[in-house]
């Protein structure tokens, strides 16, 4: 016979095992939010780089390169490292090159020129650059597609 406030015989024994379901959830929401979100990551102006057969130029690891990009609208845009700029005048990324080399004259500059703009505006940010105190500036190209 049961007493008053005894406790049952039959008493259920703790479930010492995990529900791991709602972490598989939560797991396949964040894959979802990061492949969504990681094609909206990419750093950068949209250049339709000419394509030419030309060898990659090795760069030195431990600097950073100054990549100056003009796009399709000749609009000038300067990216250190992962950091890129807005849009801006070309006296503006004179000034802004000129700062970074006198805080690290070994610096590369590179220049990403869209290949639907006209030459002439190529060449003037190319002429503000050596102005600025660039000695040395390379440009960024496309590989040949292969044809085989």
């Amino acid at each position: 016979m049961k007493g008053i406030g005894m406790m049952p015989e039959n008493r259920r024994k703790p479930m010492a095992e995990i529900n791991v379901v709602p972490y598989i959830d939560v797991m396949l929401v964040l894959l979802i939010i990061f492949m969504v979100t990681a094609p909206m990551l990419t750093q950068g102006v949209k250049v339709d780089l000419p394509e030419t057969a030309s060898n990659p130029i090795q760069a030195d690891k431990d600097v950073e390169s100054i990549v100056v990009s003009v796009d399709a609208n000749g609009a000038y845009y300067v990216e250190v490292g992962d950091k890129g700029s807005d849009p801006m005048p070309l006296s503006e990324v004179s000034e802004q090159v000129a700062r970074i080399l006198s805080q690290r004259a070994s610096s590369d500059i590179l220049v990403r020129g869209d290949q639907n703009v006209e030459y002439g505006t190529v060449v003037r940010l190319m002429a503000a650059l050596q102005s600025a105190g660039a000695t040395s500036i390379g440009l960024i190209t496309d590989t040949l597609p292969d044809e085989t």
